[in-house]
This record gives C-alpha cells, structure tokens and sequence, in this order.
C-alpha cells in the first residue's frame, strides 16, 4: 500500500505501453492517422458527430471560445466554481467572464442565476460539469435558445457521464475534454473538442495547426490562411494512448463508482459532514469526490483538519478556490467576497479525497479510517 494517497491517479498497464511503442516506431507520430481513429472513437463513445484533439484541455476551451466567434467586448456566462482554465481562456480571447453563482447541493451553475446576468453583450453561457456531475441542460438550453446564445460545456470532469439517458459530449453546441493523468482516460496530457456542427468541426481542424487550409485542387505544397491559428496539434502516440485507455472506460467508470459506493455507506452517519449528491436523472463519472465540512459541529476549522488527513498520509485537495476571489479577477473585473455566497461558502469547507480506479482496497478502508478517525477527533 502507498504511503500515501493522492486525490487522483492515472491507471497506465502494459498494453497502453505497447500501443504508444508502436507508434514510436513508425514513421508517423505525430501529425498521422492515429490522431483521426482517436477522435473518431472518442466521437462514437460520445455518440456525437465530430471531434478533434488538441493538446491540452485548456487548448481545447480556447479553440472553442475562438471558433464560436468569441473575442473583444464580448460577455460570458460561467461558474466561479471551476479551475482557472474556463475563465482564463476567455480573458485570454478579449472576451469577460461574467460569474453566475452555484447550486448548494450539485454545485454546478443555478440557471436562475445565469438568468439574472444576461445582458446585450452576452455571447454563450460555458457550463461546468463539476466532478463529473452534469448540468441542468434542459433549463440552460431553454435559456440559450431564448436569449440566442451558444452554449459551450466544459466537461473536463464529465467524460463517460450522462444526462437523462444522454452521454456527455453532444448536448451543447460545443463540449471539450481535458485527457490529463488525473482525468477518466489520459493521454499525458491532451484534450478534444466535440460539436455536432460542422461548420465548428472545420474551423476547429484549421485552428489546431496555425489556421492552415489544403487545397484539393491545388499542388500537394500549397495551402492557405484565411484566419490566424495556433499550434494546438496533440501527437500520434498521445492518441495510441487515448484509445488503448478508451478500451478501459468502462472499467475505470465501475470502479470509481464502486469507491463513491463504499464511501457513501461509510460516511452516511457521520454528521460532520455533507456528502456530494448524484441527482437521479444523471450518472455521473466521479472525477472527484468532494466532502464538506460542517464546521459548527466542528471544534477546529477546515485547515486543521486538511493538515490532519495530510499527516496521516491522504493526498486531499481543494477544489476549488472560486475565480473571482484570485486577485486578477478581483482587479481587472471588480469581484470581490461575498460576491458569489454560495460558491465561497462550498469552499470554506470542502476537501477533496482520493479517488481513482487503480486504488486498493486497503486504500479506500485507510481513507475511511482516517476521515472517520479525524472527524470523531475533532467534533464537538
């Protein structure tokens, strides 16, 4: 058993190795056809029509941005409850993230509040599936069509879920994916964009390698720019990973839910503490598993506690710091605390705890005798 657990893990086994080998030695690795069979997989999977990959996650969220006509003077809709990314890549396109504030229990944005924020200078809403756990779509979708605005999902935690029935990756106008090791299925690092639209699919395609667009009536050489793009191209053997890992999506999917199973049972009569909640109408992937505290039953704060996990060897973390409280955001936007209550209040007291397939049974029992042991410690 590891000394200590970390929050989350990638699961990498022999025939993963071979696979990315095998690219190694062949003549293409990168820019080759592994790179198609990945998305088309991953297109499948999602049952959706399009996809493509990309080199990040983060490239991924800017891709879309950028192809959804998002720039300069333009307002958009997110949560403050996510990682730095979702609204990052927004700034970084000229465009302002106009924070709309979180449901207590899902933790994903309160449609109610999306409402509120509209004005004519709002473009698209970017959705959040925290941990895994999708969005309200029938309500977010309804507000879009209203109002005319795109809808853009970040679904970084979202891979394998599914929302009343439907998976994750074509309920939006644009969905991406972030395939770092801490993810459902890695590829190191790396990322996907998915859209049923194929206009999108196109923009996407030349966005990735500098805005570039062949010919097919011209000589092999000659290409075009008609739009600047970057170089966001993911290579051939990060995909041979991707799909070797893609094999395994159900597995990995089984056994985090197994974990959130055994830690559900575990921690139901602890009182200390508010457990994440699975609406009926979604399955959610279980990125995280995030705890709160309830700090008035509680004799020492939220730091005490994290530092006590930490000592006895639990890798936990926070996720996350809501955006508006970074001093950028406070600065450049006007943000500040008390800004999004309910959003600052989930972070007062949340912990993050370990949670990947390849986990033991002897480390799930740890995680839970030391929660357990911790919390009986320390409550009033």
């Amino acid at each position: 058993m590891r000394k200590f657990i970390p929050y989350g893990h990638q699961w990498i086994d022999s025939n993963d190795i071979k696979e990315v080998v095998k690219i190694l030695k062949t003549d293409w690795i990168t820019q080759g056809p592994k790179i198609e069979k990945f998305e088309k997989a991953v297109a499948k999977y999602c049952e959706t029509k399009y996809a493509v990959a990309v080199s990040s996650g983060t490239a991924a969220l800017q891709a879309a941005y950028m192809v959804a006509g998002i720039g300069f003077g333009d307002e958009v809709i997110t949560t403050p409850l996510t990682f730095a990314a979702t609204a990052n890549a927004l700034v970084s396109c000229g465009a302002e993230p106009v924070f709309a504030d979180i449901y207590e229990d899902s933790l994903n944005i309160n449609p109610e509040e999306i409402k509120k924020k509209i004005t004519p200078k709002t473009k698209a809403i970017v959705s959040v599936d925290f941990a895994g756990h999708p969005c309200d779509y029938d309500e977010i979708l309804a507000i879009a069509k209203k109002h005319k605005l795109l809808v853009i999902e970040d679904a970084s935690h979202a891979l394998g879920s599914k929302y009343r029935g439907k998976k994750i990756g074509g309920i939006a106008d644009l969905t991406i994916f972030s395939f770092h090791p801490v993810k459902l299925i890695t590829t190191g690092e790396g990322g996907m964009i998915l859209t049923n639209r194929k206009d999108f699919y196109e923009k996407l395609k030349a966005l990735r390698h500098h805005g570039i667009i062949k010919k097919p009536n011209k000589e092999s050489w000659y290409y075009e720019i008609k739009n600047p793009g970057y170089n966001f191209r993911i290579t051939d053997f990060q995909c041979a990973l991707g799909l070797s890992q893609l094999k395994k999506i159900n597995i990995f999917l089984k056994k985090r839910r197994e974990i959130v199973t055994r830690y559900k049972h575990a921690f139901k009569n602890t009182r200390e503490l508010i457990l994440p909640l699975e609406e009926n109408y979604v399955k959610s992937a279980w990125h995280i598993y995030v705890i709160q505290l309830k700090q008035e039953k509680l004799k020492v704060g939220r730091k005490e506690i994290f530092k006590t996990f930490q000592k006895y060897g639990l890798g936990v973390q926070i996720h996350y710091m809501p955006i508006h409280l970074h001093p950028f955001y406070r600065k450049k936007f006007n943000y500040k605390k008390g800004s999004f209550p309910i959003a600052e209040k989930y972070y007062e007291r949340a912990i993050t705890l370990p949670i990947f397939p390849k986990m033991k049974n002897e480390e799930i029992d740890n995680v839970i005798k030391i929660v357990k042991k911790t919390i009986n410690f320390y409550k009033k």
